[in-house]
């Protein structure tokens, strides 16, 4: 491995850090401030703080599936670091990395809810619009999501995610 790929993992490893702790602080006060007391209006009507313990996923589905969740994660994250070793180290793959992190990042913080507490500390609710009540975990991993399709649709050319292909050398010049 290069200097220059061993800076940019550096950095996307001390980015993921930030952005874990940032979620899991903002958890730890939902806890503290939240628990066991009436929901906080903020933007009266519009936005609250209203403490959830989510044994689910997204909306509350697959109640108590821990292991299923951890599974699940392991995958994810087993393929964002396959994915940012691979990439190569050029400027046009920032934004790339910085979604994946992202993405990471979000599916951690949720993982370390799960493995600490059996559930995941929600807390933000859009009460104007009665969305499910979320977390700075699930803003990542929507965010990153949103941008990762745009990313593939309109940013990176198929020649430019060539770095993934799972074919060998040998079979492509077969064709």
């Amino acid at each position: 491995m290069n200097k220059r790929r061993i800076i940019l993992l550096t950095v996307d490893f001390f980015l993921a850090i930030l952005f874990i702790a940032a979620d899991q602080l903002t958890k730890y006060y939902a806890v503290l401030m939240l628990k066991d007391q009436a929901p906080y209006s903020i933007i009266d009507g519009v936005f609250e703080l209203h403490y959830l313990e989510n044994n689910g996923a997204a909306f509350g589905i697959l109640q108590g599936q821990k292991f299923f969740f951890l599974f699940i994660a392991a995958i994810i994250l087993s393929m964002i670091l396959y994915v940012l070793f691979k990439m190569p180290y050029q400027k046009k793959y920032i934004k790339l990395h910085i979604t994946l992190v992202l993405i990471a990042s979000g599916a951690i913080g949720n993982l370390i809810d799960r493995i600490r507490y059996d559930y995941v500390v929600d807390f933000l609710y859009f009460s104007l619009i009665n969305f499910p009540v979320f977390n700075v975990a699930d803003i990542y991993v929507t965010v990153a999501a949103f941008f990762l399709v745009i990313l593939l649709l309109f940013v990176y050319k198929e020649s430019d995610l060539e770095f993934l292909s799972f074919r060998a050398k040998k079979f492509r010049d077969i064709k």
